[in-house]
């Protein structure tokens, strides 16, 4: 996949760019024109549609939902099912989501292990030969974006989506740091700033997509070009936006090795 075949541009200031797909219903109708099993309900994406003569699942959140613990295993859920079936389907994990569920209930009942459990059932699914590709179309933050996005094996974006892993008042209330700093800070400094932009720079979305390209063809080339390996680090060192991670994190893995 080239350059050619993805922009790694984006919008700015968060506004959709001219014929950018912004709701679910278009973004489907382009990937299956000839109709496909996908629904929401309570805000979960969960079905399947034909693909250049197969199938492609989708699972996902839309219309900005916080993932709860419920939401977690039923999208894990969907994802077992595939790996079950066997074969090799891809996996297209849409988002539109809140953060996770600040609820007291999701809380005690132990929500950051039922996210980790989602996440580890799109590793397993991508070990298991199934291809998971993100698309991001909306927002997303914190856990739900960690949980979903984040772990599938490459992750795209439409213009006008706004991911971010924490927003900055949320860090300043973390780090104690006053606002105005973090602001000035995140203008040079994209590993924790939020926005599609900041998300390209570090190399946690690897592209985002043409609005004006049919939407099935760039995905089909997203799934032509999966990378062997995870090579996010890579794309932030070689893009500017974490330029020691890559080599922080082949030292613990030689450091692990050793024992």
């Amino acid at each position: 996949m080239t350059r050619a075949d993805l922009d790694t541009g984006s919008a700015r200031d968060g506004a959709p760019a001219q014929g950018s797909r912004t709701r679910l219903p278009e973004i489907l109708s382009e990937l299956f024109p000839n109709g496909h099993s996908v629904t929401v309900e309570d805000g979960l994406i969960s079905g399947e549609g034909p693909f250049r003569g197969g199938r492609v699942a989708v699972i996902g959140i839309d219309g900005d939902t916080a993932l709860g613990v419920d939401g977690a295993c039923r999208l894990a859920a969907d994802v077992l099912c595939v790996v079950r079936r066997g074969g090799q389907t891809p996996i297209l994990v849409a988002i539109d989501s809140d953060s996770q569920r600040m609820s007291r209930r999701d809380e005690l009942l132990g929500l950051n292990e039922y996210l980790a459990h989602l996440a580890k059932t799109l590793l397993l699914a991508d070990a298991q030969g199934h291809p998971t590709i993100g698309l991001i179309y909306g927002h997303s933050a914190a856990g739900a974006f960690i949980a979903t996005a984040l772990a599938t094996r490459i992750l795209v974006g439409l213009p006008g989506a706004n991911p971010s892993v924490m927003d900055l008042p949320s860090v300043a209330r973390v780090t104690k740091l006053p606002l105005d700093r973090l602001e000035a800070m995140a203008k040079d400094t994209p590993v924790f700033a939020p926005g599609l932009d900041n998300m390209v720079r570090t190399g946690a979305v690897q592209a985002v997509l043409d609005p004006d390209r049919p939407l099935a063809e760039q995905i089909a080339a997203v799934i032509d070009a999966l990378p062997s390996e995870d090579r996010r680090d890579r794309a932030g060192r070689e893009r500017g936006g974490r330029p020691v991670a890559e080599t922080i994190a082949a030292q613990v893995v030689r450091d692990a090795k050793l024992g």
